[in-house]
């Protein structure tokens, strides 16, 4: 089930809201057990064999974190020691049966001449997000960070219906204390206002943002996997539509998750905090996909020893984390080469740091030194998603040297302004120009969702702020067209 679908939008938040409400008059568990159940069913709204997988996944790392928390504490931390690694384990390995098992037997085949291969594994909707959702609750639990063990809770901390599909990637401790506030159970009436500001914001972001993006960015990369050569306009074109349909199209999940678990008074962490509008690749790390750097950084990154062994064991700690991490969004070697160039990145800024710790006044402003390290860097994502989007190292290959002018078609103004994108889109140049520049626009010039909150205290922008959010709402949902999943759904 979508969260810009009619079905979830009319039917399927209104009745669990209700139930959720009501239930909490009568019964904290009950209520939420109700909200349980319901991210149950819309996990198997989806296809219901997996909601077997998901509840198997969630009965054994409940069980496995009972066992390392009665081992912790008792003296018998190694027996925790080894039931945390016995655990991770089994989650690593069901995760690499699903997403890798066949990546990996493609890439030993060559090498061992074999030709294993399993029959076509269909990936679990969030196996990702669920799997490490968990691998941080057993860490913690071992770590002694793990205060409350109810089984009706764990299961919402894992299955809460706004992130289980597509992050944030929660930990047990920022979450439980709020299933246990009895606050949360009544209805309050500014987070739900709140909420429905920030899942307008996301829906906009998707439906006339990302959705539109789309056709110019598969167009062009589809092109080019079919042969086509790009002019250098349309490889920077569809580079750059690719960049902004991601960016808004997680963006725009993320808000609405957001904004959907404050309905039921529940605040999830923030994910993003305009990560194109970062300084450096350190800056943009620190605020694309917050979430996830912050459990490859505390469970990855510092468990590999962070920087605490000295600067060539850091460098290469950065490398295997962002390695690792490019590989956890999906089965190629594409993005395998994406996580690496991104560690290359991290290398090359962490080490300008070092060498120059201490910036020297220049004849530049600090302004427009800024304005030029943030443009460097985002050139530097934008190249990035060229490799992540592409389907092979050969088409990234072919849009990179277009868009550097080192082998690609001959251009025109004409062309720009009016051909069709390599003969595929029905659009004119012009009119993807215009897209672009809105954008960006609202990329680099608007504040970021979080910072917007809901007027409260003066009556008539309360009502004029309430009309704003009703109307984009309205015409987002009237932009519904054909089914359009979220990207990060693919990973």
């Amino acid at each position: 089930m979508l969260f810009n679908s009619y079905g979830f939008i009319f039917l399927y938040l209104p009745i669990v809201l209700l139930g959720f409400f009501a239930l909490g008059r009568r019964s904290h568990a009950y209520a939420a057990a109700w909200l349980a159940l319901a991210s149950l069913f819309f996990y198997g709204y989806w296809n219901p064999i997996y909601v077997t997988l998901l509840i198997g996944s969630i009965v054994a790392n409940y069980a496995f974190g009972l066992a390392i928390n009665r081992a912790v504490q008792a003296p018998r931390a190694k027996r925790g020691k080894l039931t945390l690694v016995g655990a991770i384990t089994a989650n690593l390995v069901l995760l690499g049966y699903y997403k890798y098992a066949n990546f990996f037997l493609g890439a030993v085949d060559p090498v061992l001449g074999t030709h294993f291969t399993f029959r076509t594994i269909i990936l679990p909707l969030g196996i990702s997000f669920f799997t490490f959702t968990q691998i941080a609750f057993l860490v913690d639990t071992y770590q002694r960070k793990v205060a409350e063990y109810s089984f009706v809770h764990y299961t919402v901390f894992v299955t809460y219906f706004p992130h289980l599909i597509a992050g944030p990637v929660l930990h047990h401790k920022e979450m439980m204390p709020q299933f246990n506030n009895p606050l949360n159970y009544a209805l309050n009436w500014n987070n739900v206002a709140s909420g429905l500001m920030l899942f307008t914001l996301g829906l906009v972001k998707k439906t006339l943002w990302a959705d539109a993006l789309a056709p110019f960015a598969n167009g062009i990369f589809d092109g080019v996997q079919h042969g086509g050569i790009p002019t250098a306009y349309e490889a920077w074109a569809g580079a750059l539509t690719y960049t902004l349909q991601i960016y808004f199209d997680f963006s725009g999940y993320t808000d609405m998750a957001i904004g959907i678990a404050l309905l039921f008074n529940i605040r999830l962490p923030f994910n993003f905090d305009s990560p194109y509008k970062a300084g450096n690749i350190i800056d943009f790390w620190r605020r694309w996909h917050m979430t996830l750097s912050r459990f490859l950084r505390d469970y990855l990154y510092i468990p590999l020893g962070g920087s605490r062994r000295g600067p060539v064991r850091r460098y290469l700690n950065l490398m295997l984390t962002m390695v690792l991490g490019g590989l956890w969004h999906g089965a190629g070697w594409t993005f395998v080469g994406w996580g690496a160039l991104h560690g290359f990145y991290l290398m090359v800024n962490h080490l300008w740091r070092a060498c120059f710790p201490h910036p020297t006044q220049h004849w530049l402003g600090a302004r427009l030194r800024l304005v030029l390290s943030g443009g460097v860097t985002f050139v530097a994502v934008v190249v990035a998603w060229v490799l992540f989007r592409s389907y092979d190292f050969a088409h990234a290959v072919v849009m990179l040297k277009a868009m550097f002018g080192i082998s690609s078609r001959p251009i025109s103004l004409h062309a720009v302004l009016h051909g069709n994108l390599l003969l595929i889109i029905p659009a004119s140049g012009r009119d993807l120009m215009k897209l672009l520049v809105l954008a960006l626009a609202w990329v680099w010039l608007l504040p970021n969702s979080m910072r917007l909150k809901f007027i409260d205290g003066n009556f008539f922008l309360m009502v004029l702020q309430a009309v704003v959010v009703v109307g984009a709402l309205i015409f987002s949902i009237d932009q519904f067209g054909s089914y359009s999943p979220f990207l990060y759904f693919q990973f």
